[in-house]
């Protein structure tokens, strides 16, 4: 060859071998992304034939985790994230800390130095991006509040990863490595500016980013969309999440991933974010494949033959460990059992961070050899059982709640915000809206039934939502409005209208059935982002079907009110 085609190869061989695998998985009823993982394996240097660049998959990979978390942050607003912050902050970083002891109490009885527990634990505690965002997005769970505190508790995750990558140097003379620089002693002083150092550059990074970066991007963003040129805009789209994510990592030492992520929110200011989604919707879907490639080519099949309990081991801590230690904590803050499980089954794989800190334990000589292949096993398969484990929320919540009192206990029937103050008057509970989801959409139909004087009723899973309307004298109601209960709580059976102002697809259906059933005669309006399912719920006369993206709200404000009485839109079919 006249060039070097190494990059091209390596993309064509995965890509096509992805295709193949993926293609058979879905035959054998199985995700699609389990055959990805097989076509990692199947081109890796642990098999025989072809054999791809491991570093150049792996960068390939990182670019899909930059555009997938840049693709989330188009979708999150600021706000988004500070409203689940009293459960994902305490949340990720309880959970955090079980999933590190339960590795090193494991690494204790394997006979290995605290340093390598340590660095074990903390590898199998931290969630994958990839796998996380893949699995909200096909059960269009996003941008649910269940997918919002996942969300938040994977960016609390990466914070907190951040600053172990930068302190694990330090600290490694203490637990029996190296500094990575051959010296075996460390300074208490050097720890603490470490720490100072990194602290001030994300602070920092954050802070240009909510100063600057909102102001920078939706103007740029705006200046291309004016040329009219559709590659431009692309274009402008892809480099400002590349640009961004490795200015954050060069300048900052942010992850790649959360530099992405502050970018897109700050993109998300623009009127066209929802476009600038859609035209990197193909790249983040192609280099996301080449993230479980590269995972499949990291594994090694004979760690199945010489460590088979180790192994299991290792999947259990991460599968049944971290889920349970999840959905405990998301119960205790008092959400439903459908959040928590949502949840648990969000953070029960392990992915590019644990193989970060796998391969810096292994540098600083705390990490075995055999601890960088268990970890890798886990990753492989925790990811492979992570959609099965999101199969089967629906049929454990039912198992659990007809099974355990503690359990339905837990959840809602003893929470003062599950059911309405006995202070409201009872003339705004008959004839009223029942208005499901409290976010952009159903902020803005509040706002307008209010100022129209209808009387309605708010069902929203956020509690925190919750607490602050109720102390504007809202009446609010906590929970996931698919239960029965929740419904009842807002006393659906006396209502005029259903608005369902949530993007939660999955439910919708649930949610009109439960309201026809206690009141045959209410009235539905849904919102969908999809032509595909707006067809689906019109053809089953599910009721009025919304869709769009900045009239979404206006135009459902509208029809309410016009079918209330509020207002002459001329909308009243």
């Amino acid at each position: 060859m006249p060039h070097e085609i190494g990059l091209i190869t390596t993309i064509a061989v995965a890509l096509a071998m992805a295709l193949a695998m993926g293609v058979a998985a879905s035959r054998l009823r199985m995700p699609p992304l389990v055959g990805y993982l097989v076509a990692g394996i199947v081109i890796g240097p642990w098999t025989p034939g072809f054999v791809a660049d491991v570093g150049l998959t792996a960068q390939l990979a990182e670019i899909g985790v930059i555009l997938l978390m840049f693709g989330v942050g188009l979708h999150f607003s600021l706000e988004d994230l500070l409203t689940v912050r009293r459960i994902a902050v305490p949340g990720a970083i309880v959970q955090i800390v079980v999933a590190t002891l339960l590795g090193m109490g494991t690494a204790q009885m394997w006979g290995w130095s605290i340093g390598a527990g340590l660095v074990f634990g903390l590898a199998l505690s931290v969630a994958s991006t990839v796998v996380l965002l893949r699995a909200l997005e096909a059960r269009g769970l996003l941008e649910s509040i269940n997918g919002r505190i996942a969300v938040g508790w994977l960016v609390v995750e990466d914070l907190v990863m951040v600053l172990v990558l930068v302190l694990l140097p330090a600290f490694a003379p203490m637990l029996g490595g190296s500094n990575g620089m051959g010296e075996t002693s460390g300074s208490g002083d050097n720890i603490w500016l470490a720490l100072g150092i990194t602290i001030a550059k994300i602070a920092t990074f954050v802070a240009l980013m909510l100063v600057v970066g909102r102001r920078v991007f939706p103007r740029l963003l705006w200046q291309v969309a004016r040329t009219g040129s559709r590659e431009l805009f692309t274009l402008c789209v892809i480099a400002a999440a590349l640009g961004v994510a490795y200015a954050s990592a060069a300048l900052f030492d942010v992850s790649f991933a959360l530099g992405a992520f502050f970018a897109g929110m700050m993109m998300r200011e623009s009127e066209f974010s929802h476009r600038a989604a859609d035209e990197s919707l193909p790249l983040r879907d192609a280099f996301s494949v080449l993230f479980f490639v590269s995972v499949g080519m990291l594994f090694d099949p004979q760690i199945l033959f010489d460590e088979p309990l180790k192994v299991l081991t290792v999947v259990g801590i991460i599968v049944v460990g971290k889920t349970l230690a999840a959905v405990v904590l998301v119960l205790a803050f008092r959400y439903p059992l459908n959040t928590a499980l949502t949840v648990g089954a969000s953070l029960a794989q392990i992915g590019e961070f644990s193989f970060i800190l796998a391969g810096m334990g292994l540098a600083l000589g705390l990490l075995p050899n055999g601890g960088q292949s268990l970890i890798v096993a886990g990753a492989l398969f925790s990811i492979a059982v992570n959609a099965l484990l999101f199969t089967a929320i629906e049929p454990a919540r039912k198992w659990i709640r007809e099974r355990s009192t503690l359990a339905r206990r837990l959840e809602l029937r003893d929470d003062p915000l599950a059911a309405l103050p006995m202070s409201i008057d009872q003339k705004q509970l008959t004839g009223q809206v029942v208005l499901v989801g409290y976010g952009r959409v159903g902020r803005r139909i509040a706002d307008a039934l209010t100022e129209h004087g209808v009387p309605f009723v708010i069902a929203e899973q956020n509690r925190e939502k919750v607490e602050m309307l109720r102390a504007r004298g809202i009446p609010a109601v906590s929970g996931d409005s698919a239960d029965p209960m929740v419904l009842v709580q807002a006393h659906i059976a006396r209502a005029a209208m259903l608005v369902i102002a949530l993007p939660d697809t999955f439910n919708v259906r649930k949610m009109a059935d439960i309201a026809r059933t206690l009141n045959p005669d209410i009235e539905i309006v849904v919102r969908t982002h999809s032509d595909e399912e707006a067809h689906l719920l019109e053809q089953e006369r599910l009721g009025k079907v919304f869709m769009g993206e900045h009239e979404l709200a206006l135009g459902m404000a509208r029809h309410v009110l016009g079918r209330m009485g509020a207002a002459d839109t001329g909308d009243r079919s």
